[in-house]
């Protein structure tokens, strides 16, 4: 498991940041992204410093924008001739106001669904070179709360809340994880895995830039004390990016370093079908 090529989505704060120097640490080459290119490089050059690795390396995106997605991996491949583990890690909660991308797609699923099913697909080309490639999702124990999805209004245009988007979002995540894991097999991709993970309830700077309202935050503040630090919620990540032990493991959701079975109430295979076919028509269009 020496040498291998990771990108981390998300990497220049949190669990991101944490299981980046972790990576690191185990001598990988790790490329980090993160939207701000001064944060990016400060963020790339103290993990270098830290951990001794010179093998770090940034990509800029706006996961906001699906052109932006599609010129990263253009620049990831004119460096790299091959990616052994993509990290969908980035992640957020959004305001109290529903709000629409350059794209006109709803922020809280583009970025938590609809961007990491587009940086997979644009990056299966690189994945297929490496003789054991692994896909992490990052989805959230939030996805137990999840309303009943609506199929006619996949980005919530009507009824929209900030924790009922986040929850769903992060349950369609599991969902998209366990289809591309039998779409990679239907293609014959047999070398790549594709794996969710629930990081527990983790003091970072996630969503806490946002309008979550007087009570969200109000909650927020109380649980904080209580809950994990980013080291202990990056270390999932960590694990099934690494270890040999979920080498073969696909089609699976993880919690604290194993294997959890996930709240499966509004769960079918057609419902999983129509969301997947759902997310390929928005990213259509920026896979040719």
């Amino acid at each position: 498991m020496q040498n291998r090529i990771l990108l981390i989505t998300g990497a220049t704060d949190g669990i991101g940041k944490v299981a980046a120097k972790a990576l690191a640490k185990k001598g990988h080459t790790v490329i980090i992204h993160g939207r701000n290119k001064n944060k990016a490089q400060t963020v790339c050059e103290e993990i270098k410093l830290e951990t001794g690795n010179d093998k770090v390396d940034t990509l800029i995106a706006d996961l906001f924008s699906f052109t932006d997605i599609k010129r990263m991996t253009e620049d990831f491949k004119k460096k790299y001739d091959r990616l052994d583990v993509l990290i969908n890690n980035a992640g957020a909660i959004f305001s109290k106001e529903r709000e629409i991308t350059k794209d006109g797609l709803e922020k809280t699923m583009t970025l938590n669904v609809f961007s990491p099913l587009l940086l997979t697909e644009l990056l299966l080309d690189v994945l297929v070179k490496s003789p054991s490639a692994r896909i992490i999702n990052t989805s959230s124990a939030t996805h137990k709360i999840a309303t009943k999805p609506d199929f006619s209004d996949l980005q919530l245009e009507k009824n929209y809340t900030p924790s009922k988007a986040y929850a769903l979002s992060k349950l369609y995540t599991i969902w998209i994880t366990r289809h591309l894991a039998i779409e990679l097999k239907d293609r014959g991709f047999n070398n790549i895995t594709a794996n969710a993970l629930h990081p527990g309830a983790v003091a970072t700077r996630f969503g806490q830039d946002n309008d979550k309202g007087f009570i969200q935050n109000m909650i927020f503040k109380v649980a904080l004390p209580f809950m994990a630090s980013p080291e202990k919620g990056a270390a999932t990540t960590v694990y099934l990016a690494t270890s040999k032990e979920v080498e073969n493991v696909t089609e699976k959701f993880f919690g604290n370093m194993k294997e959890e079975k996930p709240q499966d109430k509004h769960y079918s295979a057609e419902h999983e079908k129509i969301l997947w076919d759902y997310c390929m028509k928005i990213i259509g269009p920026y896979l040719d």
